[in-house]
């Protein structure tokens, strides 16, 4: 007999499934981050279903009022926390919300800036008792996780000259490591900013140096990733100007590469393994495997393979990496479904898209989700040996663009469509 619970202790999940008269305890990890613990798309459930039934997964409930934006969750410590721009009596503006995640019902919202055309797109970061924000207008909030209360907070463009590269704003979801915060405000002078993260203060600001003539100047779409390469921890990022990488010790600049920016938007978060860092941009770029390795205070950069735009390019749903393989969605404004060799390139195989336009990736359980921006979510198999779409449906709310990634969360499903937070079955054990 197995039973499954759901208990929030120090922000973990844990799955408890009695065996005779021994209890086996099973965690389930929290997702308290854009692309999950490991910010690269992976989740490490099981027992999920292989197949969905015709229409997809069990619906099991809709949480409307989440306001417009392309946020998606975090889930940590039995919360679920997302952005939004929506009118709370004052007038719109952007906000940092907080439910429970039994109850749904609203814990608390903070007031992060004005409102943007279409909303935010930062997911918060939560970090025990304190979670982080960035809102459009580059406002970076510290927020007590239990009641939303501002323990402090920057704003990006005035207090470190930060610029976006073209004009969607600021779109970064901040990264916690050890006790620092770290973010792009992408100025001049402080391209990149670590920061005390219980009070803000600075421990050291990145000046990043000409990389090249492609691309433009200030930040980017991307949030970063800490790596440990060849020694040396760092921070990669994708910037207007490329993709770098910055000493987390002292801040030093340690590489660049200008040959994947573009002049529009550079957007897919970089993918690392060992010293290697794959990186891709859309708008008729491309994409790239680097090698990396230490070089006195620097590191020397080696390029690997190189595709141009006709093989493989990611708009903005991001790739994965599972095992020695990669998945994602090629094309501007497209999600023809891909699978590469890692270091090699090689392309395995190529796909006709079951939906339409972009599609942003989350591996889970030995399948692809694909969740296309028309609304379509399929479900694919992670096989580099065939293409196998093993279910699909059509999302039941529709609400502009579906950009927001997907997350999967104790055998649930959540998909955001702007205002309205879908939940699904998708546990073995729940059939079909």
């Amino acid at each position: 007999m197995s039973i499954r619970v759901s208990v929030a202790c120090a922000s973990v999940l844990a799955v408890i499934v009695s065996t005779g008269s021994s209890l086996a305890v099973e965690p389930v990890a929290d997702w308290p981050r854009f692309r999950g613990p490991h910010v690269d798309g992976i989740s490490p459930e099981k027992e999920l279903l292989s197949t969905w039934p015709a229409g997809g997964p069990r619906l099991l409930w809709k949480l409307e009022g989440l306001g417009r934006g392309y946020s998606t969750i975090a889930i940590a410590g039995g919360r679920l926390l997302t952005m939004g721009d929506r009118d709370e009596g004052s007038g719109e503006a952007q906000y940092a919300l907080c439910y429970g995640l039994a109850d749904r019902k609203l814990q608390w919202s903070t007031r992060v800036g004005q409102s943007h055309s279409d909303g935010p797109r930062c997911t918060p970061t939560v970090d025990g008792e304190l979670t982080y924000v960035i809102g459009t207008d580059g406002d970076l909030l510290c927020l007590e996780t239990a009641t939303g209360r501002i323990r402090w907070q920057k704003n990006l463009p005035k207090e470190f000259g930060g610029r976006m590269m073209s004009v969607w704003k600021f779109s970064e979801s901040p990264l916690v490591d050890g006790d620092h915060v770290v973010c792009t405000p992408g100025g001049p002078t402080a391209t990149v900013v670590a920061l005390q993260k219980k009070t803000g203060d600075v421990v050291w600001r990145c000046a990043v140096p000409e990389l090249g003539r492609r691309g433009k100047d200030g930040a980017a779409y991307s949030s970063m990733i800490v790596a440990d390469i060849d020694g040396v921890r760092q921070y990669v990022q994708v910037l207007g100007r490329g993709a770098v990488g910055v000493a987390a010790d002292d801040g030093r600049f340690l590489w660049g590469y200008n040959k994947i920016a573009n002049t529009t938007a550079n957007i897919p978060t970089p993918i690392v393994r060992d010293n290697y860092v794959f990186v891709t941009t859309s708008y008729k770029t491309g994409s790239a495997l680097l090698l990396l390795t230490r070089a006195g205070q620097r590191m020397k950069v080696d390029e690997v393979w190189f595709h141009g735009p006709d093989e493989f390019e990611n708009h903005h749903g991001g790739v994965v990496l599972v095992g020695d393989h990669l998945y994602g969605g090629d094309g501007q404004n497209g999600g023809t479904p891909v699978c590469l060799d890692f270091l090699t390139g090689k392309i395995l195989w190529k796909a006709e898209a079951p939906g339409k336009r972009s599609a942003a990736v989350l591996y889970a359980d030995g399948n692809l989700v694909f969740r296309y921006e028309s609304g379509l979510t399929a479900l694919i198999e992670a096989d580099p040996r065939e293409f196998r779409v093993k279910g699909q449906f059509q999302e039941p709310v529709k609400s502009g663009p579906a950009w927001p990634y997907p997350v999967i969360h104790d055998g649930r499903l959540y998909l955001r469509a702007a205002d309205t937070l879908m939940c699904f079955d998708v546990r073995a054990a729940s059939g079909s």
